[in-house]
């Protein structure tokens, strides 16, 4: 591809140089490629132009000098790489229905239902998110909530080429503020929750909000939980249309007659009139507001209430999110992925308020994460456990023992008993050896994950499989 076919207005004295490749990671660079300089997280992409053009790069795109050969300086080359690699691709994004969902909560829950939802419904649903990236039945495996710009295009193209007619995707904030991306244009935006989570990047929660905020800058409608704090802080200047749900009286669409049981969420979905009775397997008050929004969704979308109500009561579970692991004993154990204050919360209390002996916790806080956390996390699982025990989840370069005093400074001056296993396999099975009849094990933290991330390695760690062997061992 010539440069000025890749981009508008480029100077004369580069239009007409033929483009093999593009990329931001110099690693990648071959001969003819375009590179372009970004100035990440943890490392400048600016730093490596001048290797850049000596591995072959025929342009290098900064926004400041770095005396490199074919230089082209922008103001914005996350920007204009956005651009790049959509019209590299030759924008798929333009021929497909983009549902965009965001939120510190519930977004792969969402994600997931939605695309059940749509499938009910005869449509091909391209998904992106946490666990996994979809094409219909085809999973392929996914390394970030929302990809960086060069392969959330070539998924787009892809998804396109098999037939997907919708994309729902989770979008994070992380990947809002970098602007992967920029330049979409979604049918609907969805709003879940906004709560305590990755300030060790945001540093507030005003830079968290908006950044969330400028997905609902990019959409046609914003579908957003009024019961929410932040939602008229998000929804204040929005040009879009914006329908709301919640359990009150003030949203466009309500959920009334609510009934929650230790597995399931049984309401009716109200608007102007009683539309349906929505039933969803997976019990407690997240599961009513999850289910809210991807049916408020989906019937926004044009699609017939009856379809909405029987795809979502046909849905069984999502992996890491309560999910129940059998165990074939008289005590139930749950894992999901609640890493943040309110989705610890959320989980305990739901089998809290339940018909049980002892709701036992066990849960870790992530290394080089948000450290304010952590004994936010410790007095939420005192307060709504009966027995608590603190392990490692992802210690990353830090050493476990300082995140776990961390947390235990939460859990000071209350009654629940705290026991600290640093090993997680150890602290799985010990949970599984105290339980009582009628206990419920919630294992937190890491839902779908199937590893830990340690100082100098990442290790296979799957709960379901600590959880049997340490029922073998019983």
């Amino acid at each position: 591809m010539l440069l000025k076919d890749l981009i508008p207005n480029v100077s004369n004295k580069f239009a007409d140089i033929e483009i093999t490749g593009i990329t931001s990671d110099s690693r990648e660079i071959k001969e003819g490629y375009a590179f372009v300089c970004i100035n990440g997280v943890t490392d400048d992409g600016h730093k490596y132009a001048a290797a850049a053009a000596e591995n072959g790069a025929a342009v290098v795109i900064t926004e400041r000098k770095t005396g490199v050969k074919n230089e082209i300086i922008v103001s914005d080359t996350r920007e204009l790489y956005a651009d790049m690699c959509a019209t590299w691709f030759g924008r798929p994004a333009g021929d497909l229905k983009l549902i965009g969902v965001t939120g510190t909560n519930g977004k792969t829950s969402i994600t997931y239902m939605l695309k059940s939802i749509l499938e009910h419904a005869g449509y091909k649903v391209g998904l992106i998110g946490t666990i996994q990236n979809m094409i219909g039945d085809e999973a392929l495996p996914t390394k970030n909530t929302t990809p960086g710009v060069y392969e959330l295009n070539r998924l787009f193209a892809l998804m396109k080429e098999k037939g997907c007619e919708y994309v729902v995707m989770e979008v994070s904030s992380h990947a809002l503020d970098q602007k992967r991306v920029c330049g979409l244009c979604f049918d609907a935006a969805l709003f879940t929750n906004l709560t305590q989570d990755h300030l060790d990047y945001h540093i507030t929660m005003e830079n968290y909000l908006a950044a969330k905020k400028r997905l609902f800058k990019m959409c046609k409608t914003a579908i957003v939980n009024s019961d929410d704090e932040y939602c008229e802080q998000l929804i204040n200047g929005l040009d879009c249309k914006v329908v709301s749900y919640s359990l009150g009286d003030n949203s466009t669409y309500s959920a009334k007659a609510v009934k929650y049981y230790p597995t399931s969420v049984e309401y009716e979905l109200v608007s102007n009139n009683i539309l349906n009775h929505i039933k969803f397997n997976t019990g407690g008050k997240f599961s009513v507001y999850n289910s809210m929004c991807a049916a408020v969704t989906a019937l926004e979308l044009g699609l017939p209430i009856s379809t909405v109500a029987d795809a979502i009561q046909s849905i069984e579970g999502i992996k890491g999110r309560a999910e129940s692991v059998p165990t074939g004993r008289d005590f139930t154990v749950i894992i999901d992925y609640a890493h943040t204050p309110d989705g610890l919360k959320n989980i305990l209390k739901t089998f809290s308020d339940c018909e049980k002996n002892r709701v036992i916790a066990l849960f870790g806080c992530g290394g080089d994460r948000d450290k304010t956390k952590r004994p936010i996390m410790g007095n939420i699982a005192v307060r709504y456990a009966d027995y608590v025990i603190v392990t490692s989840d992802n210690p990353r370069s830090e050493n476990p023992d300082d995140i776990i005093k961390d947390i235990l400074v939460g859990t000071e001056g209350y009654g629940a008993p705290v026991k600290v296993i640093e090993n997680r396999v150890e602290a799985i099975k010990y949970a599984v050896k105290i339980a009582k009849p009628n206990d419920i094990i919630v294992l937190a933290g890491k839902g779908h994950e199937t590893y830990q991330i340690l100082k100098d390695a990442t290790i296979h760690l799957d709960e379901r499989e600590v959880v049997r062997e340490a029922l073998d061992e019983l």
